[in-house]
């Protein structure tokens, strides 16, 4: 149990290192979060620092499910000598879910962070690729169709909790049971777009809107 609880703290702290924020401070001290949505992710970076900015952010936010997974979660570091022992599935599955609740909650930067989203993507590409093409093949249908990139990601969560159920065939499959938390923790992590849509208010981008006249 301490090594499981050891590994959630070292996947949350990794996680709480903000993209957006560190990358910011290398452009002369800029907090997203003070501009545009006021998010700190690489949708806010793109739109109000522009592409270059936008993909350094990604790569960080992303690359922190990758090493929650490969390298926290395979770390042997029992102190104690009458250990509870979790399988492999279980501890990487708390890792992962860490890593994605520090992005969206991070200590460093006073628990102002992002919405989980590219996180989560880093996790799938690592646990299981082909997870990560069912959530980009949502994603672009959902922002084609509504130009609303909040409910792409959350549509796209979900897609991957459905795909698994289908797939596993079973509620309590523990990768089915991780999926659905994760799509409902994007769907909590999304409440502000949500009513921004429900009142109208929330932008679309026109510019993918292929089948809009």
């Amino acid at each position: 149990m301490f090594e499981l609880g050891l590994k959630f703290l070292i996947s949350y702290f990794l996680g709480s290192v903000m993209g957006a924020l560190t990358i910011g401070r290398l452009f002369g001290n800029v907090d997203v979060r003070n501009q545009g949505s006021g998010n700190a992710g690489a949708t806010n970076a793109l739109r109000t620092q522009g592409f270059l900015f936008a993909l350094a952010v990604a790569i960080i936010d992303i690359g922190k499910g990758i090493l929650a997974i490969l390298f926290v979660s395979k770390w042997h570091i029992a102190l104690m000598t009458h250990e509870v022992q979790f399988n492999q599935e279980f501890i990487i599955l708390t890792c992962a879910s860490a890593a994605v609740i520090g992005h969206v909650f991070p200590i460093w930067h006073q628990f102002r962070g992002g919405k989980g989203a590219a996180t989560l993507i880093g996790v799938y590409l690592i646990v299981a690729p082909l997870l990560v093409m069912v959530m980009l093949a949502a994603f672009i249908l959902i922002l084609i169709l509504f130009g609303f990139v909040g409910l792409a990601t959350i549509i796209s969560s979900w897609s991957v909790a459905i795909f698994l159920l289908f797939n596993m065939g079973s509620l309590s499959n523990p990768s089915v049971i991780f999926s659905t938390m994760m799509a409902i923790f994007l769907t909590f992590t999304h409440r502000s777009n949500i009513k921004r849509m429900v009142s109208g208010e929330e932008p679309k981008n026109k510019k993918v809107m292929i089948f809009s006249k």
